[in-house]
């Protein structure tokens, strides 16, 4: 399995879980010192939202970098204070993370389906025609042009990379609405079988719940 690294990282790290609504929310800390936080939507399995922050520097703590997420904003992976395993205060505590964006400014952002990756990069006012989105082997990349110039952007695919394929342009399809450029790429099967992986990996992840969460589903019935 070319992905079997991805797992071995992921095996590699200390793993927190809660569930939060129909959320399971996972944070990862990594023997490297990155850390990686996920949300999981309890119905469907999927994956809705995953960041990153690199190891601490010498002057505060790093910020959350996101890779996948239908909306950048401030995310809130805990309200209350956890003990984790060890007995520290875990980071799933209070751990957020923001992005903000002009108004007016391309922003891209990310999200998985079942079968596909797809990106929308909005305040897009552009024709369809204007745009040529290809993919690049060589970049391991999908790379955005628009033919007045206006607009240049290499989108990284790091799950392909996690399971060693090159993307293709074969998978790309392109759609424009609503100044919104829709770029949708066809999950490999390869990528769907190291998916289902993961959720096996964190099947096994003990889990707690977000008590405030139970609370109202009590005194909801």
């Amino acid at each position: 399995m070319s992905y079997q690294n991805w797992l071995n990282y992921l095996q590699s790290a200390e793993k927190n879980s809660m569930i939060s609504g129909r959320l399971r929310k996972v944070l990862y800390k990594f023997p490297d010192g990155q850390q990686m936080a996920e949300e999981y939507n309890m119905d469907t399995g999927i994956i809705q939202r995953r960041a990153w922050r690199k190891c601490k520097q010498l002057m505060g703590e790093p910020e959350w970098e996101i890779e996948l997420g239908e909306e950048p904003r401030q995310l809130n992976w805990s309200g209350n204070k956890q003990t984790g395993p060890g007995g520290d205060a875990d980071s799933l505590a209070g751990s957020e993370f923001t992005v903000r964006e002009s108004n007016t400014a391309p922003l891209l952002t990310k999200r998985v389906t079942k079968k596909n990756i797809e990106w929308r990069i909005r305040n897009m006012p552009y024709a369809l025609e204007v745009y040529n989105v290809t993919a690049s082997p060589e970049q391991r990349a999908i790379i955005v042009r628009t033919t007045n110039k206006k607009y240049y952007k290499v989108i990284p695919v790091p799950d392909l990379d996690r399971c060693g394929v090159a993307p293709a342009q074969d998978n790309i399809s392109v759609h424009h609405q609503f100044n919104t450029l829709i770029i949708t790429y066809k999950k490999p099967d390869i990528l769907c079988e190291m998916e289902a992986q993961v959720l096996l990996l964190l099947k096994n992840v003990e889990t707690e719940t977000d008590m405030d969460d139970l609370l109202k589903g009590l005194m909801a019935k």
